[in-house]
């Protein structure tokens, strides 16, 4: 199939209004919605076509009960990382919408996956987190596609979620996604919004 400017033009607006969600509507999302947004991870590339992804939906009250805990227990400790008036403007900032979101996704890559038997990790191992990883970008531009919005909180012990998720011993948490119905859509990043983080140029270096 060729591509027309149409497709670059949406795929475009896409990546334009892309961002990382923090602020989520409470309204479930659409069961049709979740099916479209799981089918979409299998046309992510991984490496030896060996797809190590393994997610788990996080439903359950109590677990996410947990989770929080483990945020702010992490955001706390983060916090004591930066001077006071660093600290005050790092306090500020809403770094997680885990209270919000409807939908919670735990992203495992699976370090022992036999699919690929291998091909193309041999002196690279981590490419199946990449992988991984790939495959939540995938995940997140279809939901922006779905005018769902998407917030990757790394703020939290790995090994607290997957004890949390009595995740198998070869599952390594990648990411913890909350999905839900932005609050609002800005085409401004909320830290360039809240003022840490200035506009920088994309580093791209020819030699």
């Amino acid at each position: 199939m060729e591509l027309s400017d149409a497709h670059r033009s949406a795929l475009e607006d896409i990546l334009t209004w892309r961002r990382d969600v923090r602020h989520f509507l409470q309204d479930p999302v659409a069961a049709d919605v979740l099916t479209r947004l799981q089918r979409s991870m299998d046309h992510a590339p991984s490496v030896g076509n060996s797809r190590p992804w393994r997610v788990m939906q996080v439903d359950s009250p109590d677990r996410r009960a947990r989770i929080i805990e483990s945020f702010e227990t992490c955001n706390d400790a983060a916090a004591e990382a930066y001077a006071p008036d660093a600290q005050r403007d790092y306090r500020a900032l809403k770094l997680a919408g885990l209270r919000e979101a409807p939908v919670h996704l735990a992203v495992f890559t699976d370090l022992a996956v036999e699919e690929g038997r291998g091909l193309g990790r041999q002196t690279m191992p981590e490419v199946l987190s990449y992988s991984t990883v790939m495959a939540i970008h995938t995940l997140w531009l279809a939901a922006r596609a779905e005018n769902i919005g998407l917030g990757w909180v790394s703020i939290l012990d790995p090994a607290a979620v997957a004890a949390i998720l009595d995740a198998p011993p070869s599952w390594s948490l990648t990411g913890y996604l909350c999905l839900g119905h932005a609050e609002r859509i800005s085409d401004t990043p909320l830290l360039h919004e809240a003022g840490w983080q200035a506009d920088t140029t994309q580093p791209w270096i020819i030699k």
